[in-house]
């Protein structure tokens, strides 16, 4: 498909990130690229049709909220928002505008997913009971961070946005913020999140009724908040369960990949990751296999990158504009998946089993409902 798109500005808040990007990309880029610090000045600029956010989890749902309000169609980063309060907006949003809104699960683009799963759906392993997803990696500590003075090169206010203010360290910028309850969401939505999407997907299942999580932070004393080892647990109506198993500091690999999920039904099981599938009968057996091709295939070993698969889910995000083709992962679809992920959490922080509404999502526990949304800094709430 020849998208016939062009991007016209690049948005950063850490000043060295454009040198890099002209050097990088500049024969796609060309010279007139516009550069902004703030994205509000993104969102004025009358020739920008979509804006991709790939930003800190905290940022999220607020810039995509402030996207489609601007008139913008978003390309949006899994996960879709910080809590479940901020993907009811989105969706609220998003009916209000009629913008595009894709989220970045990618594996939804891929066409070995795409070929396998509409198979489990027409009973090829008969009725699909549970599946099981996973993801290990060798993360070392993130030490206890020292309050220093902001570098000159990153812009601390606007990087904090939506966030409540806290004093810059440094352990938080680029990437351990994920491990902060005020920016990030842990290990299961910044990679369980992709695999519980399309185990969710293959299944058929929406909102689970009952959630638990154990485990905790056993491999380093530092200031990471969240875990490095993490078992949830999800059951569902019509006798399904999820299990989602997480080792940040421990890469042994499951059925020979550092990512992946097993979908188990009555009749069979299937073995799917980015790089394909392969289809068992109840023995044991392996009945077929197929790899995702050329540059859409990943390394089953592969804990980090999506490979190929973005180029596919962008075309079908410009595809969907140019020509109304549906998204692959809209909204409603997205926001269930990375529900799981935080009732993971709360179960996991509250130190207790969830009962869960299956129409709201929204756990009984008291204590587990107050992290159903979040405070705000003033001036950047969202607004629906």
């Amino acid at each position: 498909m020849d998208s016939k798109a062009r991007v016209i500005a690049l948005c950063d808040v850490d000043s060295r990130v454009f040198g890099k990007v002209q050097e990088e990309y500049g024969d796609f880029l060309g010279k007139k690229v516009a550069t902004f610090e703030d994205i509000r000045e993104v969102l004025d600029h009358k020739d920008v049709d979509a804006i991709t956010v790939a930003t800190p989890d905290h940022w999220h749902a607020p810039m995509g909220i402030m996207g489609m309000q601007a008139g913008k169609h978003v390309f949006l980063e899994k996960p879709c928002c910080h809590n479940p309060r901020e993907g009811e907006m989105l969706m609220e949003v998003q009916k209000q505008t009629g913008m595009k809104l894709q989220i970045g699960n990618q594996q939804r683009s891929s066409i070995t997913s795409n070929k396998i799963i509409d198979e489990i759906s027409n009973g090829i392993i008969g009725k699909p009971i549970y599946a099981k997803a996973w993801y290990a990696n060798t993360r070392g500590g993130i030490g206890v961070g020292k309050k220093v003075q902001v570098p000159d090169w990153l812009n601390w206010e606007l990087w904090q946005g939506p966030a409540p203010r806290k004093a810059y360290k440094d352990n938080i910028v680029h990437y351990h913020w994920h491990w902060f309850w005020n920016w990030g969401t842990g290990e299961i939505n910044n990679n369980g999140l992709h695999e519980l999407d399309i185990c969710r997907w293959a299944l058929g299942v929406d909102i689970p009724t009952h959630v638990t999580s154990s485990g905790g932070r056993y491999h380093f004393d530092d200031d990471l908040e969240f875990y490095d080892t993490q078992v949830a647990s999800f059951q569902f109506d019509y006798g399904k369960m999820i299990t989602w198993e997480g080792r940040s500091c421990n890469r042994f690999p499951f059925n020979n990949r550092g990512r992946g999920a097993t979908i188990h039904g009555d009749n069979g099981s299937v073995l799917l990751d980015r790089a394909g599938y392969e289809l068992y009968d109840k023995s044991g057996k392996l009945i077929r296999e197929e790899a995702e091709k050329g540059a859409n295939a990943t390394s089953a070993q592969d804990t980090l990158g999506i490979g190929g698969l973005d180029n596919l889910h962008m075309l079908n995000f410009i595809g969907a504009i140019q020509q109304d083709e549906p998204l692959n992962s809209p909204i409603e679809e997205a926001v269930k998946s990375t529900l799981l992920c935080h009732l993971g959490n709360m179960s996991q922080k509250t130190g207790r089993a969830l009962d869960v509404d299956t129409k709201s999502g929204k756990p009984s526990d008291q204590e587990a409902m107050k992290l159903w949304s979040r405070s705000y800094q003033q001036g950047w709430e969202p607004k629906v």
